[in-house]
C-alpha cells in the first residue's frame, strides 16, 4: 500500500510541524472531512446533473438550461436551492420518524463514499484498506431506505413502489459487486488508492477498462440500473404518474 496518497496524515504531520500537539492537530482533523465530503459530493452532482441535461437536450434538439448563469451552468445550484426551501410534506397517517429517516438512508452512503475516493495525488480524505468492501456494504443500505420510505407511507401503492425500487437495486448489486471484485483481483487489494497506483505508468492504456472491457460494460450497467436512469427507470413510474391511476 502506498502511504504517500494520505491527506489526513499530511494534514496532521503540517500542523505538528507548526508546533501544534499531535491530539490538537487531529481534533482539528476531525470535522474536515464531513466538510470536504459534502463539498465534493455536491459539486459533483450539481456538474453531472447539468452535463446530463445539456447532453439530452443536444441529444433531443433542445437548448436545455440556458437561463441560470452562462450556459446555464447555476441552473443546478438554482435547482437545488428551490428543493432545500421547499415544505417537507408528511402524509398524516404515516410513521414520520421512519418517513422521514428513509430518504437520510439512502442518499447518507452516497456521500460516505466519497471518503474513499482518491481525487489525485495527495487528495484522498482517509487511507482505508478494505475501501472497496466498504463501498460496496455501504451500497446495500440504499434498498433498506427504499424499503422503510415505502412502509411508513401507510399506502399500498407507495409500498410496492418501494417494494419494485429496492428489488431492482438488489438485483443489480450482485453483478456490479463481481465486475468490482474482477479489477480487486487484478490490483491484488480492497484499497481504492492501490487500485489507482496499479494503473500508472502506462497512461490511459494502463486503465483496468482494456483488461476488463465485459467486466466495464457490467459495471456501467448496473451502475445506471442502481440510479434509475434510462433504461432502467421504470420504478420512477413516469408513465403511471403522467396518465395517472387508469
Amino acid at each position: 500500500m502506498n502511504p504517500g496518497i494520505d491527506l489526513q496524515s499530511s494534514f496532521i504531520q503540517s500542523l505538528s510541524d507548526l508546533g501544534i500537539p499531535a491530539g490538537a492537530a487531529k481534533a482539528i482533523w476531525m470535522p474536515l472531512p464531513l466538510f470536504l465530503m459534502i463539498t465534493v459530493a455536491t459539486v459533483g452532482v450539481l456538474v453531472v446533473v447539468w452535463l446530463e441535461r445539456k447532453i439530452s437536450a443536444a441529444a433531443q434538439q433542445r437548448i436545455g438550461p440556458e437561463y441560470a448563469g452562462p450556459l446555464g451552468v447555476l441552473q443546478p445550484v438554482a435547482d437545488g436551492i428551490k428543493l432545500v426551501f421547499k415544505e417537507d410534506v408528511i402524509p398524516a397517517k404515516s410513521d414520520s420518524l421512519l418517513f422521514t429517516l428513509g430518504p437520510i438512508l439512502v442518499v447518507l452512503p452516497v456521500f460516505i463514499s466519497y471518503l474513499i475516493v482518491p481525487f489525485g495525488q495527495n487528495l484522498v480524505i482517509t487511507n482505508v484498506g478494505t475501501g472497496i468492501f466498504l463501498w460496496i456494504a455501504l451500497s446495500s443500505i440504499q434498498p433498506i431506505g427504499l424499503l422503510m420510505s415505502g412502509y411508513a407511507s401507510n399506502n399500498k401503492y407507495s409500498l410496492l413502489g418501494g417494494l419494485r425500487a429496492a428489488a431492482q437495486s438488489i438485483s443489480y448489486e450482485i453483478p456490479l459487486a463481481l465486475a468490482v471484485l474482477a479489477v480487486v483481483m487484478m490490483s491484488n487489494s480492497l484499497s481504492t488508492i492501490d487500485i489507482v497506483d496499479q494503473q500508472s505508468g502506462y497512461g490511459i492504456l494502463g486503465w483496468n477498462i482494456w483488461r476488463q472491457p465485459v467486466g466495464f460494460l457490467i459495471f456501467w450497467i448496473s451502475a445506471l440500473a442502481e440510479c434509475e436512469r434510462l433504461p432502467f427507470d421504470l420504478p420512477e413510474a413516469e408513465e403511471e404518474l403522467i396518465a395517472s391511476y387508469q
